[in-house]
């Protein structure tokens, strides 16, 4: 089995080259229709879109399913989630995230909390985020992803001289992360700038494995193409290896939302990153080889 597997890996990479441009087709449709319904192409959190933040640090006697049952009934049509918070694994607080900004909205919130639970609006912690400051980041991070992405083309078209060999690591960057988005959205979590933070990482994890692949197959020249490429898979499978069981563990253990959020987008992230690199490029380098020797 395994080794038709290799022949299939070393003989049809072309055919092979299918299944990365169709994940990245179908993570594009999804993107699409996501934004043709809800209008943003991304789950977007409080953090992002603007909202605010009940925290209560008295747990005692609240349960949280009970809470989010009586608010959700009261407001059915609101956006709004209960979470607990977390340290050194036992609960300090419950966090009840909501779209509400104006005052109005806020005091008819907190009303139906401190009915729910028995407090007073004394014993309640209130963060408000307005829309525009979430916007503005949300711009700004876009921003600053595009001129990462131009910088690091620069970057790689200076050291190998030649575009094919640059566009295919941009190539698979950015299938990496739109494909990771595609299911980020499915999975129903709604983004947040701790999210962001985790995408701007995974283009570095993204761009290392391929400059990685790239060096190998480019710049060295003993063994064959395939001999190469099957050196850099050693040592790029194996950092991911690690780092994927870091996420996982941290997935399973960890309290934090917050973390949680990062750890599932890198998650993704890598697992989608093996097809990109070992698929992806593999297969646009050994064409550009291939033309290149005729």
């Amino acid at each position: 089995m395994k080794r038709k597997l290799q022949v299939i890996y070393e003989k049809q990479y072309k055919k092979l080259l299918i299944i990365p441009f169709l994940l990245l087709l179908l993570a594009f449709v999804q993107i699409g229709v996501q934004t043709a319904v809800t209008g943003d192409f991304v789950h977007k959190g409080i953090s992002l879109k603007g909202g605010s933040t009940v925290t209560i640090v008295e747990t005692a006697g609240i349960n949280i399913v009970d809470l989010q049952a009586h608010l959700g009934s009261k407001f059915p049509s609101a956006e709004l989630s209960v979470r607990t918070l977390s340290s050194a694994g036992s609960t300090v607080g419950i966090a009840i995230d909501s779209d509400a900004q104006s005052q109005e909205e806020l005091d008819v919130l907190t009303q139906e909390i401190t009915s729910a639970t028995g407090l007073s609006k004394s014993d309640l912690s209130i963060e408000t985020i307005g829309s525009s400051l979430g916007d503005s980041f949300f711009k700004q991070t876009l921003i600053a992803l595009v001129i990462a992405f131009l910088l690091m083309g620069i970057v790689v078209f200076i050291y190998f001289k030649s575009p094919a060999p640059s566009l295919a690591v941009i190539l698979a960057a950015v299938s990496d992360i739109v494909v990771t988005l595609a299911i980020f959205n499915m999975t129903g979590f709604k983004l947040s700038t701790a999210g962001i933070a985790a995408f701007l990482m995974l283009i570095g994890y993204s761009v290392d494995t391929d400059i990685l692949l790239s060096t190998r197959v480019l710049k060295r020249k003993e063994g064959t193409v395939m001999h190469r490429v099957y050196g850099a898979m050693k040592t790029g499978l194996t950092m991911s290896a690690t780092t994927l069981t870091v996420t996982l563990i941290a997935l399973i253990f960890v309290q934090s939302e917050v973390v949680k959020q990062i750890m599932l987008i890198l998650f993704i992230g890598l697992l989608v990153d093996q097809i990109m690199t070992y698929i992806q490029n593999v297969g646009i380098l050994r064409l550009y080889l291939e033309r290149k020797s005729r």
